[in-house]
């Protein structure tokens, strides 16, 4: 599909949440059906920040909307549609220098980690010899259906060719990521990651390439890869760096090249958000040890701190924080 196609899918997809996240901002400023948190974020993100969203607004008048897609598709509802929420949560720190700076935010937080993993059923083909060791020649075996997402949408469907590029230099096998992606067709390619777990649970597909902290909330099995190739070690930064994939840009023309490093989550609040002062309330909330403690129950593993990049950091946030770096 061209950046074109796509882009005109994405509107219509998102046109009657459009509509309906207008009619609901409506209300007379000061009322109470105006005190809402709006949060934007991947899928991945979706039930952790579920939970910390009940959390944080139990006992509370203030109502919550949240909206999940990949993450360069949910940076592409403010940059394409222009539609502003309060947060923005991405499974990649990169989305927000990558497409929402300076226009968008002139800030971001690193503030939780994750690895990458092969999630599959009991029922999925070689699911009993499967392991850490053969799972890429499990993966090349005809008839084996492997779903991943999008790369142009979803940070983990980029990731997921880093790590194949990755197995290929590390298990030095000329050609493997070729044929990785050959013996998974087109129509298994999903939006977002967790867009595939209706697929794996159905059977249509053995494996979805994931994250650890879906395939443990989920409660469903999963192959761990070597450290090496997994994108969870800052030590092996430098080897992750070996591989790179290219996506689309913010127009037709354009390409944003990705290289492989461990896996960050981030979060920002857009300058135009509408309820900023509650965005801030709640992003102090998620860096909290009571955030961080509520994270853990859903596999979201949380940085011991968070490491905030850009300036015109909220003051609040950068006295919960420790770390300050510049843009890069």
């Amino acid at each position: 599909m061209t950046w074109t196609r796509r882009l005109r899918l994405l509107a219509v997809v998102l046109a009657a949440s459009t509509f309906a996240g207008c009619a609901k901002h409506d209300a007379t400023p000061g009322t109470e059906a105006n005190d809402a948190i709006v949060v934007f974020n991947a899928g991945s993100l979706a039930r952790p920040l579920r939970a910390a969203l009940d959390s944080f607004t139990a006992g509370t008048k203030i109502r919550v909307e949240q909206e999940n897609a990949g993450s360069v598709e949910t940076a592409r509802k403010l940059t394409e549609l222009h539609r502003i929420p309060d947060l923005v949560g991405s499974a990649d720190y990169q989305v927000f220098p990558k497409y929402l700076m300076p226009g968008q935010t002139s800030w971001y937080a690193r503030f939780a980690r994750n690895r990458m993993v092969l999630m599959y059923t009991p029922k999925s083909k070689s699911a009993s010899t499967i392991d850490s060791t053969n799972w890429y020649k499990v993966l090349e075996t005809k008839g084996v259906q492997t779903g991943r997402a999008d790369p142009a949408l979803d940070p983990n469907g980029y990731r997921s060719l880093v790590v194949m590029r990755l197995a290929e230099l590390y298990y030095k096998q000329k050609g493997l990521t070729d044929r990785l992606i050959a013996n998974s067709s087109a129509h298994i390619v999903r939006p977002k990651e967790v867009d595939l777990m209706g697929l794996l649970q159905t059977g249509e597909i053995d494996y979805a390439w994931s994250y650890e902290s879906v395939a443990q909330a989920a409660k469903l099995p999963y192959v761990t890869l070597p450290r090496a190739i997994d994108l969870s070690d800052p030590a092996d930064s430098a080897q992750y760096a070996l591989a790179s994939v290219r996506i689309p840009g913010n127009s037709p023309k354009d390409s944003v090249e990705l290289r492989g490093e461990p896996i960050l989550y981030g979060f920002t609040i857009p300058r135009d958000a509408p309820h900023k002062a509650l965005a801030e309330k709640f992003a102090v909330f998620l860096i909290s040890e009571t955030g961080k403690r509520i994270l853990a129950r859903e596999h979201l593993d949380e940085l011991p701190a968070p490491i905030f990049v850009g300036d015109s950091i909220p003051e609040a946030l950068r006295s919960a924080g420790t770390t300050t770096r510049p843009v890069r």
